[in-house]
């Protein structure tokens, strides 16, 4: 397994759309073992192949909280197949739009179908956290960020901080400055 580079907005790869995995095979099983140890490290609780660069319908996720055990979920070409009317706010954060958070609208439930590790058709019904984490990384699949459903004003602000510390980031580099690790919470 290897640690991979997670990308940060506004790199133009995560606006792209992935492509369908033909099947699952040792190699798209690597990639989810590495997706999966790059998010533990990052730390993180869903990460989407765009995000490290890879244009693949591949996702990772383990949500471990009082109210939701999934254990690490591994999915390739995961589609919602059914939402529910009801939506729910929930406050996102993104391993690629770090340090930044918002509340996003969503529908409360929503059932995945997708191929798993063994490259079987699974179904999953959700709800609460995680029918959030599935539907934020399902997005990233499409090229779309939490950001992009927030408010245009909002969003720019946010951009426009991400690309400021991305110019500083190179700036120090340059000057042989060491980086300063973050630790993003509750990104998804």
């Amino acid at each position: 397994m290897a640690l991979l580079p997670i990308l940060t907005a506004p790199d133009p790869r995560l606006k792209k759309k992935s492509l369908p995995v033909e099947a699952v095979d040792d190699g798209v099983r690597q990639l989810m073992d590495d997706m999966l140890e790059t998010m533990y490290d990052a730390p993180g609780i869903g990460l989407a192949a765009p995000q490290i660069g890879v244009l693949k319908r591949v996702i990772v996720l383990d949500i471990e909280r009082e109210d939701t055990k999934t254990g690490p979920l591994f999915m390739a070409n995961p589609e919602i197949i059914d939402a529910s009317d009801e939506d729910v706010s929930y406050e996102e954060g993104c391993l690629s739009v770090p340090e930044h958070y918002s509340d996003v609208v969503r529908p409360a439930k929503v059932t995945v179908r997708y191929l798993d590790r063994e490259g079987k058709v699974q179904e999953l019904a959700a709800e609460g956290l995680l029918a959030t984490c599935l539907q934020h990384e399902i997005d990233h699949l499409d090229g779309i960020l939490f950001i992009d459903h927030i408010s245009a004003l909002k969003r720019n602000m946010i951009l426009r901080k991400l690309l400021k510390a991305r110019k500083e980031q190179e700036r120090d580099a340059a000057h042989g400055k060491p980086a300063v690790a973050k630790d993003p919470e509750h990104a998804l």
